[in-house]
């Protein structure tokens, strides 16, 4: 059987709540567990990179203090001349660290590092630059310390950080590619099954058609019986045209063209459809109209009017009333039956929910009523309380 073009909308819609509930935590939980991976992992390199920077700059330092050590020794006897000792510090440096040598009270014998230096510590890193400091416990050349500068490590840290960086957002993606089919694959069983109750619910009204509508016929052409019980069937075939008028258009998604149509003519027709039902509890039924234009399709303008109706007669116990205005582009549906409980309102708009058991129905007509809504930007606001009825309250755009 064919799936019609608006059940196929509405089952994306779904699908696609659905799926973003389930991207959303699963997507979240990946994200926080490779944030902290990808965090674990950083500091672990940084470490380690620190570290073997560390090592190295220790270790040049030490070579450095060798060849000075050993060099102030062929020089004991005759010593050395600051012009030839600054030479050869010049040229002593074979290593990729900037370095300086300085005597006793820090000062500067030669020096490639600009900037002051701390001598408290053996090694600290600022503003991205790596510096150790090495004391001599003896001082050859008028050297005390010699200090070592590395500035490329903070580049390597930062390179790392994008490098992680961007395998995490790969994994990300990935991550999340796949959820979508996982999702998408979980959701398969579900979806098979709202399409088998879909095709039940289409077929059903298909084969009620017929009979509903000679049963309309048969009880409006009934003569000489007692008109009290004629009106009684006629209400309960109306009621279960409504219902089918719901239903269908719900399944059977055919799309009229929008028009201008005067919603207070609309309204007044419904009315007088469901005339013998409103009788039949013996409601009373006060409508304040002003002429309106609205900008849509009729068929959907009817249902959105049947179904709010249908609500409030349905809701309603008998002697209630049920008041209807329409001013300013804004239509209330106000009844005084049984009213709903506050935790329950946002539940009564989903589909196949009834807010009360007793009641009957199948759940279906304020889906309806939200969807309308929802396609024509009709702003809809519920006002109930327990006990004391409900007002639905329906905002229309300006022209």
């Amino acid at each position: 059987m064919r799936i019609s073009k608006e059940r196929d909308i509405v089952l994306t819609s779904y699908e696609r709540r659905s799926l973003v509930r389930f991207l959303t935590l699963y997507l979240g939980s990946v994200f926080v567990l490779l944030a902290i991976i990808g965090y674990l992992f950083f500091e672990n390199n940084k470490a380690a990179m620190q570290s073997a920077t560390k090592f190295e700059m220790m270790y040049q330092s030490r070579m450095i203090f060798s060849r000075i050590v050993l060099e102030a020794m062929l020089h004991v006897n005759g010593g050395m001349k600051v012009r030839e000792r600054d030479r050869f510090l010049k040229g002593l440096k074979h290593c990729r660290f900037d370095v300086g040598y300085y005597n006793e009270d820090g000062k500067a014998i030669y020096t490639e590092i600009p900037e002051p230096v701390d001598f408290t510590k053996d090694f600290y890193i600022e503003n991205g630059q790596c510096y150790t400091v090495t004391r001599n416990e003896s001082v050859h050349l008028g050297i005390k310390y010699i200090v070592l500068k590395e500035g490329a490590l903070s580049a390597q840290i930062q390179a790392l950080r994008i490098k992680i960086i961007g395998y995490l957002v790969l994994s990300f993606i990935l991550m999340g590619v796949v959820g979508y089919f996982l999702g998408r694959l979980f959701l398969q069983p579900v979806r098979e099954q709202i399409e088998s109750l879909d095709r039940f619910i289409a077929d059903t009204t298909h084969e009620l058609n017929t009979p509903l509508s000679a049963i309309l016929m048969t009880v409006q052409s009934l003569r000489g019986i007692d008109e009290k019980k004629r009106k009684r069937l006629e209400a309960s075939a109306k009621r279960l045209s409504v219902m089918y008028s719901s239903l269908t258009y719900r399944l059977e998604g055919k799309v009229e063209p929008d028009e201008w149509l005067r919603l207070d003519k609309i309204i007044e027709a419904r009315l007088e459809y469901v005339r013998d039902l409103t009788a039949s509890k013996r409601l009373g039924v006060k409508i304040d109209l002003e002429p309106t234009l609205i900008h849509m399709n009729r068929q959907g303008a009817e249902r959105l009017i049947d179904n709010l109706l249908s609500n409030a007669i349905k809701y309603s116990d008998a002697g209630d009333s049920v008041t209807i205005t329409l001013k300013n582009n804004v239509l209330k549906v106000k009844d005084t039956g049984i009213g709903i409980d506050k935790e329950k309102q946002a539940d009564i708009f989903k589909r196949f929910h009834r807010a009360n058991e007793e009641r009957g129905g199948f759940g279906i007509g304020l889906d309806i009523v939200l969807s309308i809504c929802r396609k024509y930007r009709i702003k809809l606001e519920l006002d109930s309380k327990k006990g004391e009825g409900s007002t639905f309250i329906l905002t229309f755009p300006s022209k």
